[in-house]
């Protein structure tokens, strides 16, 4: 465990987390333990076919089984504008996102959403729903990536024409959209070369496999007010999509963040909480709509599975003179892919003058695709560390070495544009080559891998609100749902710009009315950017602390120094007076101004990437393929660890991930287009047995755009375990694997490949 020295009072400490007794003595309250006077019980119907025409759905017999209050289809949401809104990468279309809600036209994946009934308990729910009658006309489909680009691949949608290809196509197909980026001179990187290798890989969908499904209660008053509790990553996204979805005013809206069991970016997105409100306007009573296990995996987004080309050349010496990629990915059944982000990422930690990628956003019958822990980054990282292992195997240098001879640093040119402002990379590297563990001899059948990662780490939109308290404590309360240990952060945050003790600090999540605008909880933006906010709400209150100061002791405020959380005289001149604290401030707050509050909002820039190097030792199992992690070290730069044990455990959390993408973990599909392994019991996410101690090592490199030099820490973490494992299996048998994931079958194909060469 890294304990590190700030030269903070409160920052870089490890106190108790304070949601950690509600949680651990089941009194948390998640979205499915929400109960109202008069609720009802929501269900949805959905469609058992991957693809297939709506040709009618007759809801006349659910509608008058005694028991059912409302029945809703797709008819029943306003239809939105098709158009794409918002930058490129994150680019939103709502023609798009009312369908995924409930199919229209088409049903475009098993699990897809057709109706939708409340009911007084769930048996007449559900007996509802199978009175529902869907008469469907079954079409071909298309699972695979590379099969739905085929010309001949059945088309999702017959008027899709392929947006940023010059000239505009004529024919449509499922190709939404191709991407592309450069920088240098590819041709003239490849002369420089010595050893190119050029190598395609594939990765299968994986989910994010959060504990707690998706889950929402939702009550419209007569009025129109609309009040929404549920399980999510970004009560204000869902507020504000909810309203867009049923044209309502956004200020009709207020949703209220329950705890969240898990989400890890498939919580970003919006499924139940449009259909509890249409139901519950529809029926005048409130509305719970749970997901069941089954729903989640069929009917929410996993992220991506990809299928790619990478080429990558380097001089004898070490430096990395050209690289190119495609990075082919699956959407789901709309588009918006995050291949954006693994054009960018693939190359990013690396110090490279000529590049080249191209992203291709393919539709396909699969649930549209949602985010994982650094969306896109970490597949095109599998790749193109994969092709890295295999350069510096070619010409005898190690691994690690050769990452840090090419690797970025400030001022390094990005292939999207900008010079990178922020280093770290190279220092997870040295923390790396320096580990003990790194140079240690290994045993028969037993190899070691090494892996990097890049990821952008997010700014933007937060605000926060801080109040004193007659007694002297502090409340901070914020639009940020906490996922990370953000309230013990924000706390953080405040004790140590006020100068009191940790203790005194109160952190909540406010809703939506209580609080100014906040984005998501994602992209690693929480402790930076809402972290910023809080620090500038209390830096305005330990001003208006002085000024209070200075009122009673009737001297000029610019007298006045705020040290160790008291108001202090400047110097001898202002006069003898004794330290006033908070808490001596605050209960005179009446007489000198009222209340102590303060409130701030940030559009927050300057954020830091995020960068990791990891490297495990495996043992592979020659009979049967089996692949045995027996140990795993993660150097990240994580700018300032505001919690250290916060920050610890998202690095071994993305790494546990990271390791079941790897190994085990995949969508499969039936000839149907029907998945065959909806549950964690068929669907295998790594469990405690399956693991090694994992060792987190924490990189300070604080980010000067930060108060106290934070940075992102959530998502890098999961980008290079699918590459040191694979990197590890090829030192192990001499066997580069390149699909994912490398199950015990694929293993022991590979052997028996080597057995039969």
């Amino acid at each position: 465990m890294n304990d590190v020295v700030t030269g903070f009072k409160w920052i870089g400490t490890r106190p108790i987390r304070p949601d950690g007794v509600p949680k651990v003595t089941g009194r948390a309250m998640y979205a499915a333990d929400l109960a109202m006077p008069g609720q009802l019980v929501g269900k949805i119907l959905r469609s058992p076919h991957a693809h297939a025409r709506i040709r009618s759905i007759n809801t006349a017999k659910a509608a008058a089984l005694p028991g059912v209050k409302a029945v809703i289809t797709a008819k029943d949401f306003p239809e939105q504008k098709f158009e794409y809104i918002g930058p490129e990468r994150v680019a939103v279309n709502f023609w798009h996102v009312t369908r995924n809600i409930m199919a229209r036209e088409k049903t475009l994946y098993e699990g897809h959403a057709v109706a939708a009934v409340a009911a007084t308990d769930a048996i007449i729910a559900d007996q509802a729903l199978a009175l529902i009658e869907v008469d469907y006309e079954v079409l071909p489909h298309v699972i695979d990536v590379d099969e739905a680009m085929k010309p001949d691949a059945p088309l999702l949608f017959e008027d899709m024409i392929t947006r940023g290809v010059e000239p505009t196509p004529t024919k449509p197909s499922n190709v939404s959209k191709r991407l592309e980026f450069k920088i240098g001179d590819l041709d003239a990187g490849w002369s420089q070369a010595d050893v190119i290798v050029e190598k395609e890989f594939k990765t299968a969908a994986v989910h994010q496999g959060y504990i707690e499904p998706h889950a929402c209660v939702v009550r419209v008053d007569a009025d129109g007010q609309t009040d929404v509790w549920s399980s999510s990553q970004g009560h204000f996204v869902v507020r504000a999509l909810t309203a867009k979805l049923l044209n309502k005013p956004v200020g009709d809206v207020r949703c209220s963040p329950a705890e969240i069991g898990g989400g890890f970016g498939g919580k970003t997105v919006v499924y139940l909480e449009p259909v509890a409100a249409l139901l519950s306007q529809k029926s005048g009573r409130p509305v719970k709509i749970t997901m069941t296990r089954d729903e989640v995996f069929k009917a929410t987004g996993p992220t991506s599975g990809g299928s790619m080309w990478v080429k990558m050349g380097v001089t004898k010496d070490g430096k990395i003179t050209a690289a190119g990629g495609v990075f082919k990915f699956q959407a789901g059944a709309f588009p918006g892919s995050p291949v954006m982000n693994a054009c960018l990422c693939a190359f990013a930690p690396y110090a490279i003058e000529n590049a080249h990628t191209v992203g291709y956003d393919v539709v396909c019958n699969r649930p549209k695709s949602a985010a994982y822990r650094a969306p896109g980054s970490p597949i095109s990282a599998f790749a193109v560390e994969s092709v890295v292992d295999m350069l510096a195997k070619k010409i005898g240098m190690d691994p690690a070495e050769l990452r840090r001879k090419n690797a970025a640093g400030i001022g390094t040119p990005m292939i999207y544009g900008p010079k990178l402002a922020h280093g770290g990379y190279r220092e997870t590297l040295e923390a790396i080559i320096n580990h003990p563990d790194y140079k240690k001899p290994l045993g028969p059948n037993q190899g070691r891998g090494v892996a990097s990662g890049y990821w952008f780490n997010g700014g933007g939109e937060s605000s926060a609100t801080v109040q004193i308290n007659a007694d002297g404590t502090i409340l901070v309360a914020t639009g940020s749902p906490d996922i990370g240990g953000s309230r013990a952060s924000m706390a953080l945050m405040a004790a140590e710009t006020f100068g009191v003790d940790y203790n005194q600090v109160r952190a909540i999540v406010a809703d939506t009315a209580s609080v100014g605008y906040t984005h998501v909880t994602g992209g690693s933006r929480v402790t930076f950017a809402t972290g910023m906010a809080v620090v500038d709400a209390c830096k305005k209150l330990v001003d208006d602390l002085r000024a209070r100061a200075a009122m009673i002791w009737d001297v000029d405020v610019e007298g006045v120094v705020w040290e160790e959380g008291c108001a202090k005289p400047a110097s001898s001149n202002v006069g003898e007076f004794k330290p006033m604290s908070l808490k001596e401030i605050a209960a005179k707050a009446a007489q000198t101004g009222g209340p102590l509050t303060s409130a701030a909002s940030v559009n927050a820039g300057g954020q830091a990437p995020g960068f990791s190097t990891q490297f495990c030792d495996v043992e592979v199992d020659p009979e049967t393929g089996k692949v045995t992690i027996l140990r795993f070290v993660a150097a990240q730069d994580v700018g300032r660890a505001i919690h250290p044990s916060y920050v610890e455990g998202q690095i071994q959390g993305g790494v546990v991930q990271g390791i079941g993408w790897a190994l085990n973990e995949e969508y499969i599909y039936d000839g149907k287009g029907r998945l065959d392994n909806p549950g964690f019991l068929d669907y295998r996410c790594p469990v405690a047995s399956d693991l090694p101690m994992i060792e987190p090592i924490l990189v300070e490199v604080p980010n000067p755009a930060h108060p106290y030099g934070a940075k992102g820490v959530g998502e890098v973490n999961i980008c290079p375990p699918m590459a040191a494992i694979a990197n590890a299996i090829d030192s192990a048998i001499h066997r580069r694997l390149t699909e994912l994931p490398m199950s015990p079958p694929k293993v022991r194909a590979a052997l028996d490949a080597e057995a039969a060469d």
